[in-house]
């Protein structure tokens, strides 16, 4: 039996390659000004982190704490204020090719935090968020006007929100209180404040439903003509309010809910760029200097966020559990103050993956693959010097199994390929980072 047979359709989301729970304490540690000093910087991305929503939905396992106490969020702030302080010192001359905000749920913060937050980006980073892409996360009950307008006013082009589902029992059955009709008049404030693109998660194989009623919630969202649709097979993961319920997912109903909804989606103008994405005609091209995810180099800010450089991976400790989540932002409370000797806390590297060439060369392959448009050999090429197929042999057999077909140019996924793509991924993992990702204890 072959790697795409053993593991299940549906075990995990493949994205980032490594996970970050193959993240690991680096002995030695490594001091930040020295990650980045060999590293390109005229097109870096710089993401922030807000670990705060207004609910902990049963299938998140994102890092984030559900209405933390008065005051809080604040002292949040003020310690992210001081990382990117310390970084932007220790990363030297550095532009910046996208700006993206998430959690959590950044429009939990008031309107004073959101303005601190494009402050941090444009004061300290020299980010112009009017001439590159933003993206900002949403919610159906955060969406308030105002929050939106001074998105908007501050060169947010994107705002992507997390609806699950329009069908009211079907978000119920994991653990998220949501009228459809807030859903709805979200969406109109959203489309009346004007963002150019509208990204809306939807998610199948949620518990009570159907085939039928999945269309429904993808026809309720075709009603506002978002150019961006993200949509999510539900995945039951430890220490998620569905993990410790021991529930799970609708697991005959998930090939279906796909098929159907590529199936409406295809048929609706859209164009399939993931296993996941799907992006409308009308949607805006990108325009402004090029960041491709490949080639790394992401800053990331604020407890929870991760960082990426061509040689390391980097970020603090991650948890799900409650007390796992708030015995980190202590620690990076505690950090934001922490002196040692002549250098402050954060000037050091101190928990993630480092990557040797053929880590590097597989990322890439990984990345590359699990979209639309594969892996394209010139590419692969002109990054390494080498050809793909012979450094990673095993991506032949992907051809053997009709997961994907090649020709001269590239080695892309069938439509069957594409479907597999949470298989397809984790089957690449290097056996390192299968091992560092079985033995990781999760709190």
């Amino acid at each position: 039996m072959n790697a795409f047979e053993r593991t299940p359709l549906y075990a995990g989301y493949a994205y980032a390659y490594p996970h970050k729970t193959a993240y690991r304490a680096l002995k030695p540690p490594v001091a930040l000004r020295d990650v980045w000093a060999a590293e390109r910087r005229d097109a870096l991305f710089l993401y922030l982190h807000t670990p705060f929503c207004e609910m902990r939905c049963g299938f998140c396992n994102l890092f984030t704490t559900a209405n933390p106490a008065p005051g809080f969020e604040q002292d949040y702030l003020a310690a992210l204020r001081r990382q990117a302080a310390r970084t932007r010192e220790a990363l030297g001359p550095a532009t910046f090719a996208r700006l993206a905000v998430g959690g959590g749920t950044p429009t939990y913060l008031d309107e004073a935090s959101l303005e601190s937050l494009f402050d941090v980006a444009e004061q300290t980073f020299g980010v112009d968020p009017q001439n590159i892409p933003v993206s900002v996360e949403t919610s159906p009950l955060t969406a308030e006007t105002g929050k939106l307008r001074l998105l908007r006013e501050r060169g947010v082009d994107r705002i992507s929100i997390g609806v699950q589902s329009f069908i009211e029992a079907e978000v119920k059955a994991v653990g998220r209180s949501q009228k459809t009709a807030v859903v709805e008049q979200a969406l109109d404030r959203i489309r009346n404040v004007g963002f150019p693109t509208l990204n809306i998660d939807l998610i199948y194989g949620l518990p009570g439903q159907t085939t039928w009623s999945w269309l429904e919630s993808l026809r309720a969202a075709l009603r506002f003509k978002p150019e961006e649709l993200y949509l999510y097979p539900l995945y039951v993961r430890p220490m998620t309010g569905l993990g410790r319920r021991s529930q799970k997912a609708e697991d005959d109903l998930r090939p279906a809910c796909y098929r159907a909804g590529r199936e409406l989606l295809l048929e609706s103008g859209y164009r399939q760029i993931s296993m996941r994405m799907f992006q409308a005609a009308q949607a805006p091209t990108a325009d402004g200097p090029a960041y491709c995810c490949q080639n790394d180099g992401m800053i990331g800010l604020g407890c929870g966020a991760r960082s990426y450089t061509r040689a390391l991976h980097y970020s603090g400790e991650y948890a799900v559990g409650a007390t796992g989540v708030r015995d980190i932002l202590a620690a990076y409370f505690a950090k934001a103050a922490c002196m040692v000797n002549t250098e402050h806390a954060f000037d050091i590297v101190d928990y993630g993956f480092r990557l040797d060439g053929a880590e590097q060369r597989r990322r890439f392959a990984i990345q590359s693959l699990l979209q639309v448009e594969g892996l394209e050999f010139a590419a692969y090429r002109a990054r390494f010097g080498s050809e793909a197929m012979d450094d990673l042999p095993e991506l032949s057999r992907l051809e053997d199994h009709g997961l994907a077909t090649r020709d001269d140019a590239s080695l892309r996924l069938t439509e069957e390929g594409l479907k597999k793509s949470d298989v397809i991924g984790p089957a690449l993992y290097s056996a390192r980072v299968r091992r560092l990702m079985k033995s990781y204890q999760l709190r």
